[in-house]
């Protein structure tokens, strides 16, 4: 991915080989990586269990946050999709035991391939 990519913000899916092997650690015994997408330095994954958020902070990206939601408590989510001018599109996640939507924002060109992830994960 180019400079000018990661300005924009654009994403792609990423190799689920490599993100099993970054994730080894904190990924459970029973636990594959089934789809990964990366936008910027963030990483959306999707697993045998759960969704996880990995957002790769500061400069050298050694802060890291871990957001896992497990598939189960997932009530309900939307996409909203970009516009003509906008770039990237909202995810809402509302999870049980929760009040407020956990909102990611997700490049325009991935909104169609996590959406149908996501659906595949709750409802196989």
């Amino acid at each position: 991915m180019g400079l000018l990519d990661a300005m924009l913000g654009n994403a792609s899916e990423v190799d689920v080989t490599e993100v099993a092997e970054e994730l080894a650690p904190v990924l459970s015994n029973n636990e594959s990586v089934l789809q990964a997408y990366k936008m910027v330095r963030d990483l959306y994954v999707f697993t045998s269990h759960r969704l996880m958020f990995i957002d790769k902070q500061g400069v050298t990206g050694k802060k890291i946050d871990y957001l896992s939601i497990p598939y189960k408590s997932i009530t309900t989510f939307n996409v909203q999709t970009a516009g003509r001018f906008d770039t990237d599109c909202e995810l809402s996640i509302w999870v049980s035991g929760r009040s407020d939507a956990i909102k990611v924002e997700i490049a325009a060109k991935l909104a169609t391939d996590v959406q149908k992830s996501l659906a595949n994960a709750l409802f196989s």
